[in-house]
């Protein structure tokens, strides 16, 4: 915007997309500072081909913009870009690109909030101030690869779930996905039915559900209590996949949408893996020991030999690192740590968008809350 920006806001995600479009509708001036060459990175560079949005259309939208009607339940990745250039291109949203945030600080002489970030084109540092700073540097902005004892000596390809594409290169070989949230699941899926012989690493208790449950417990919450949900759902879940422990897979003594909100640990959207567990296309492994050349060695003694180790381990956050004077809103992991629903709101005009494992439809609605506020204070 060609006004002197009132609000700077850090990211150019969803969660960042969503914050601008909720200023717009406000006529609130900002900036946008995005360290990559594109809006929304993640799902454009480092995401695999066969992505879809896990939950339903309707928990996913963005604020302001509904999606076309053409468009089906699960929205695939490609979908969700278009939606995503429709979104910018409606709402005019032009980030600064290729500026990595370095400080951002409360002055408080000036009563603002001074942001230095650092141009990859050119190699300067730049200074941007604005009376209020959103961090919308997203729950996914550092890829998180685990310390293990010999990992070096591995002489097959290393990967983390955002460097895969497909499992087209990868028939034949013997491959280990290391983690078992969402990605991994579906990933080790994907190297299933491209042909590869396939292991995963499972290291915790995981809830297991289908889409259609994850669907009706989402609804049922605006009737019935968490613990009621979860019950049911848990009951759903023993009913239809039966006992898991014999191939590795227990399940949490919490239940699925508690184990989310206190722990931020989302229940895993089965679309096939499981089916691919019980007929031993899957191997289902404990934690890694250690590893020596081509063979992993497992918490329970055995060892085994993997061309490829795909790590699906999840991502940091830098924020603690450039986020200068805050003590109340994110913890060291960069998440809020202030109780919903007043998650969003710091202090000094500091706000964050998207930062409590609520998903897009959370982001939205903590931009759309932040705009609100604002409106009002100005």
């Amino acid at each position: 915007m060609e006004e002197e920006p009132m609000v700077i806001i850090v990211g150019a995600g969803p969660a960042g997309l969503s914050m601008a479009a909720c200023l717009s509708r406000h006529s609130i001036p900002y900036i946008i500072l995005e360290r990559e060459d594109c809006f929304a990175s993640l799902w454009k560079k480092y995401t695999y081909d066969r992505l879809h949005l896990h939950l339903e259309k309707q928990f996913c939208v963005l604020p302001h913009l509904p999606f076309p009607d053409s468009y089906p339940r699960y929205v695939s990745k490609p979908q969700f870009l278009t939606y995503l250039d429709d979104y910018v291109s409606r709402f005019n949203i032009n980030p600064l690109y290729r500026r990595s945030v370095e400080s951002a600080k409360f002055d408080e002489t000036s009563n603002k909030w001074i942001v230095n970030a650092r141009n990859s084109g050119s190699g300067e540092v730049e200074e941007f101030s604005a009376r209020f700073l959103a961090v919308a540097s997203g729950e996914t902005s550092d890829p998180y690869t685990p310390e293990i004892e010999g990992l070096k000596t591995f002489p097959g390809e290393v990967l983390h779930s955002t460097q895969y594409r497909n499992g087209k290169a990868f028939k034949d070989q013997n491959v280990l996905v290391v983690g078992a949230g969402n990605s991994g699941m579906e990933i080790a899926l994907d190297l299933a039915n491209h042909g590869a012989k396939t292991s995963i690493v499972v290291r915790s208790p995981i809830h297991i559900l289908s889409k259609e449950m994850a669907y009706w417990g989402l609804m049922s919450l605006k009737y019935f209590s968490l613990n009621i949900v979860d019950t049911v759902l848990t009951i759903l879940s023993k009913l239809f996949y039966g006992d898991l422990s014999k191939y590795g897979i227990t399940r949490p003594e919490k239940g699925p949408f508690f184990m989310k909100v206190a722990y931020g640990k989302y229940p895993i959207l089965d679309l096939g893996t499981c089916s691919k567990i019980k007929s031993g296309e899957i191997q289902v492994l404990p934690a890694i020991s250690n590893i020596t050349g081509n063979e992993v060695v497992f918490d329970n003694g055995k060892t085994h030999p993997f061309d490829t180790i795909i790590f699906c381990t999840g991502f940091k956050r830098s924020t603690n690192v450039w986020l200068k004077g805050d003590d109340y809103l994110l913890n060291e992991d960069g998440l809020s740590k202030v109780s919903f629903p007043n998650h969003w709101k710091g202090k000094n005009g500091l706000y964050c968008v998207g930062l409590a494992r609520r998903g897009l439809y959370g982001a939205g609605a903590d931009a759309q809350n932040i705009a609100d506020d604002i409106h009002n204070l100005l």
